[in-house]
């Protein structure tokens, strides 16, 4: 009972060949796995994958790094378990909660943002159900790739003001860091080219030190071991629509990495669209409950993969277990939370451009065809709406610019759509829709 349990779950591994090497042509696919060596080994390369952006997240908005370590643990554990070690993946921080975590926070506190990140988990599993019931064929009719990219790209333009106090107050470091991160990128082949964020900001912190912008007194105070620092949440209705536009983020981003690591492993797995959604819906609640952040699949370690042919769930196992347990060491939460705004604020200027660039992708794969009025302005209107940001007050609730933007990309497409039907007047698209592959910025 116990052995046909752990195999229903994917709990259990074939030994690929002899453990130890991989032959011409072959790949490890997730139900197999190395010696264990091997497998540790791969596993640590993953953790080293996930670690630069799922850090940055909380160091970009507040929140505590041990608690989102926690929780991409915890949460890369549900995932493949709910999944059935189909779909190997790691669950990291997600930059598309950055901009309604830090407006939440502001206009109530951190637990409130808390509270959102639940709501958003909440929404993406009731479309995770969904998509396990009915498919991915009503995205297209809801979100077709105009909308989707413009979404996408909204989020990453809305939150270029958050770079500005870096590139005036400190320059050579803001402008230091997104240099290291450039060159980074191409200097180094395979792995470290993949590592480019997270070296860019070591190469960051230390501008920042020869500079003296940093404290180290908190790091010094904090214990060695200790509980990850957890909050509880708090609910406020008026930040609802701030958190709501991730979902649609979210959701592309769950169907291009199912449909990515299906075409590595020469695997169908669309079938399991539904169930990634709802275990990372459910794993972006549980880390809300406790203080974390929301969660995504990440594309780092997608990268992690394809250079080594190694798909094992099993390493994704022991990823998960070691960002838990890194998340007992307070004194390297307080040593990441001493990452300074000009750092920040450096590493944001390629991240959140490359989210916006991330949207254009989605018009480009698509073939969206921008001489239809109806596209070219959704999308405009969308983008402006959020890159001017404004905070619209209704009925005591809140809208800012990315639930404007959103709003409008999704207004304007379909009621210019459904009277272009009727009037006859503007060809409407029918194309297949075709979900974002996970960039490399979590």
């Amino acid at each position: 009972m116990a052995a046909s349990f752990r195999k229903r779950w994917g709990l259990t591994w074939d030994i690929h060949g002899d453990g130890k090497t991989i032959n011409a042509g072959q790949v490890v696919k997730p139900h197999e796995r190395m010696a264990w060596p091997q497998t540790i080994g791969i596993g640590l390369q993953h953790v080293m994958a996930m670690f630069g952006s799922t850090v940055l997240v909380p160091a970009l908005t507040g929140f505590p790094p041990t608690a989102a370590l926690f929780f991409s643990g915890v949460g890369t554990l549900l995932f493949l378990v709910i999944t059935k070690g189909k779909v190997p993946s790691y669950l990291g921080s997600s930059f598309a909660f950055i901009a309604p975590m830090v407006a939440a926070t502001s206009m109530h506190s951190m637990a409130v943002a808390s509270g959102g990140i639940i709501i958003t988990g909440l929404a993406l599993a009731i479309v995770g159900f969904i998509v396990h019931k009915a498919g991915t064929r009503w995205i297209h009719a809801v979100m077709p790739p105009v909308v989707m990219g413009t979404i996408l790209a909204l989020i990453g333009l809305n939150l270029a003001g958050a770079t500005t106090e870096g590139m005036i107050e400190v320059p050579l470091t803001t402008f230091g860091t997104t240099a290291a991160v450039i060159i980074t990128a191409v200097l180094f082949r395979g792995f470290l080219g993949r590592l480019s964020i997270l070296l860019g900001i070591v190469v960051g912190y230390l501008l920042a030190l020869a500079q003296q912008q940093i404290d180290f007194q908190p790091v010094t105070e904090a214990s060695w071991i200790g509980l990850p620092a957890f909050h509880a949440p708090e609910f406020q209705f008026d930040v609802l629509f701030l958190f709501l536009p991730v979902v649609f983020v979210l959701v592309a981003e769950n169907i291009g990495h199912v449909r990515t690591v299906g075409l590595m492993t020469r695997n169908n797995l669309d079938p399991h669209n539904g169930r990634a959604l709802i275990a990372d819906g459910l794993a972006t609640m549980l880390s809300g409950s406790g203080g974390g952040v929301g969660t995504t699949t990440y594309a780092e370690n997608i990268g992690v993969m394809a250079s080594s042919r190694i798909y094992s769930t099993a390493a994704y196992w022991v990823a998960g277990i070691v960002a838990m347990s890194l998340a007992f060491f307070p004194k390297f939460g307080a040593l990441i939370a001493t990452i300074p705004m000009g750092v920040a604020a450096g590493a944001g200027i390629i991240l959140y451009g490359m989210i916006g660039i991330m949207g254009a992708r989605i018009w480009v794969n698509n073939e969206v065809d921008f001489s239809n009025t109806i596209n070219l302005m959704a999308a405009g209107s969308g983008l402006i709406i959020a890159i001017a940001d404004p905070v619209v007050e209704v009925a005591g609730m809140q809208f800012g610019g990315i639930a404007l933007g959103t709003l409008a990309a999704l207004g304007i497409y379909h009621l210019m759509t459904a009277i272009a039907r009727w009037r006859n007047t503007e060809p409407i698209e029918e194309d297949d829709f075709e979900a974002v592959e996970p960039g490399r910025i979590g």
